[in-house]
């Protein structure tokens, strides 16, 4: 029991020069395990890359080389397994992992932290994770894209209404209109691309902020864990978390276009649209409504955008006053940036399992005339008027500002007590008697802002 209890309370790597242990308050109120217990692939692949630097310096033997490697794989598997057993003294993963493997075996793990700080430590797995998360994420957005265009083939001839200005503006297919959010995941997949590129830099061998002391070869350590570059400055490299930054910038952007195509389902999805129907797998009810059938995923995938942006913002928030090098301040970098993550691949992931069930079928009506939709029974808005249309009308079979006004004229919508009945073809022709004729004609698109 005793030594059970001396275990829990393990002195800490730094305690030599304090006379007293730390407060229970602040040894609870420090400790970053809770959250950066994740890190620990990467610890344990950056520890066994320093053992093989440190051998091959010549600051270990091949044998205690051998032998750390050993413990390192023991506990990478109890980690794995969900075996290892944490004590209240570990502050972090990275002084868990070194505990356990003295443990052991025995003494010569302690040399494992030769020309090692805490701070290039952390520095390398972050950069680590960042790497692994970036790739995961990459692969999660073309997922939604697949979804995507596999939704846009499924209904590549449905017509669906354009919109500026949330008016209705001239048709466009609805595959058109999907390939749009494509388009943004596309470039969502750069902006991790080029984050990935500028974080491929070693940290390690920085040491706390001055070098690690020891003729360590930092590129042979790169190139074990596939680094392209060592870092230049040891103090930008224990305090440098742009690439942090970056990756939640990144993240940020792609939950924003992730809840614009949240927002426009759960729009067509109302009564007052009625382009698609809700997935019944993708949907809740209401206890007190019982006709109801509510967007509650694309409605969440829209609502956790916030938690997303408001961790770049917190990340930013925390390093702007920070002066170098490394500040206790940035342990504050793992909660926002995990959080962000797992929130932005969660929305992915949902959002890719959810698309190919949407129908995504406007009510198009086949016999009313091309260019046109017939608005629902009852309404008094205006069809939807192509821009072709009114090139068509124009005498000359050019679209001017005065002939645009004439056709606004014609699309004028009827008073309310009026039925809403589209124009006859007959009252078309008397506009213009070269319609039919004009209306395949190509033409210019209107000015930006139309």
């Amino acid at each position: 029991m005793n030594r059970r209890r001396a275990r829990a309370r393990a002195p800490k790597a730094w305690a030599g020069r304090f006379a007293a242990p730390p407060a229970p308050a602040a040894e609870a109120f420090t400790a970053s395990l809770p959250f950066d217990r994740r890190l620990y692939p990467h610890d344990v692949a950056g520890s066994v890359a320093h053992v093989r630097a440190l051998v091959r310096a010549r600051l270990l033997t091949r044998r205690e080389g051998a032998r750390l490697e050993r413990g390192l794989a023991r506990v990478r598997r109890e980690l794995d397994a969900g075996r290892f057993r944490f004590l209240p003294s570990d502050e972090d993963i990275h002084m868990a992992i070194e505990r356990r493997l003295t443990e052991l075996v025995g003494p010569v793990g302690g040399k494992l932290h030769t020309g090692r700080s805490r701070n290039d430590q952390v520095a390398l797995d972050l950069r680590l994770w960042l790497r692994a998360e970036g790739h995961a994420v990459d692969a999660a957005l073309a997922r939604v894209q697949r979804a995507l265009a596999a939704l846009a083939r499924r209904h590549r001839d449905a017509l669906l209404p354009g919109y500026t200005h949330l008016q209705r503006a001239q048709p466009i297919l609805l595959a058109h209109h999907l390939l749009a959010y494509h388009e943004m995941l596309a470039r969502d997949r750069t902006r991790f691309r080029d984050c990935r590129a500028r974080a491929d830099e070693l940290p390690l061998g920085a040491g706390a902020l001055a070098g690690a002391g020891f003729p360590l070869d930092r590129r042979f350590v790169a190139r074990q864990l596939g680094f392209a570059r060592v870092t230049a400055n040891s103090v930008d490299a224990v305090a440098d978390r742009d690439a942090a930054v970056e990756f939640l910038a990144a993240a940020a952007i792609s939950a924003v276009h992730l809840s614009r195509l949240a927002e426009e389902l759960v729009l067509w999805a109302t009564e007052e649209f009625g382009f698609v129907e809700l997935p019944d797998a993708f949907a809740t009810g209401s206890s007190m409504m019982p006709q109801k059938k509510n967007p509650d995923v694309a409605e969440l995938v829209r609502g956790k955008t916030g938690r997303v942006t408001g961790a770049l913002v917190a990340l930013l928030t925390t390093l702007k006053g920070l002066p170098l090098a490394y500040n206790r301040d940035l342990q504050e970098d793992k909660p926002p940036l995990f959080d962000a993550a797992d929130t932005l691949r969660q929305s992915l992931d949902v959002m890719a399992r959810m698309l190919p069930h949407w129908p995504g079928c406007c009510r198009t009506c086949a016999s009313t005339p091309p260019g046109w939709r017939r608005p629902p029974t009852g309404s008094s808005s205006p069809p939807t008027w192509p821009t072709c249309w009114s090139s068509a009308a124009s005498p000359s079979g050019a679209r001017t500002r005065s002939w645009a006004g004439s056709c606004g004229t014609v699309s004028r919508p009827a008073p309310r007590c009026a039925s809403s009945t589209p124009p006859s073809c007959a009252r078309t022709r008397r506009i213009s008697p070269r319609s039919s004729s004009a209306a395949s004609r190509p033409h210019a698109p209107w000015r930006a802002g139309a």
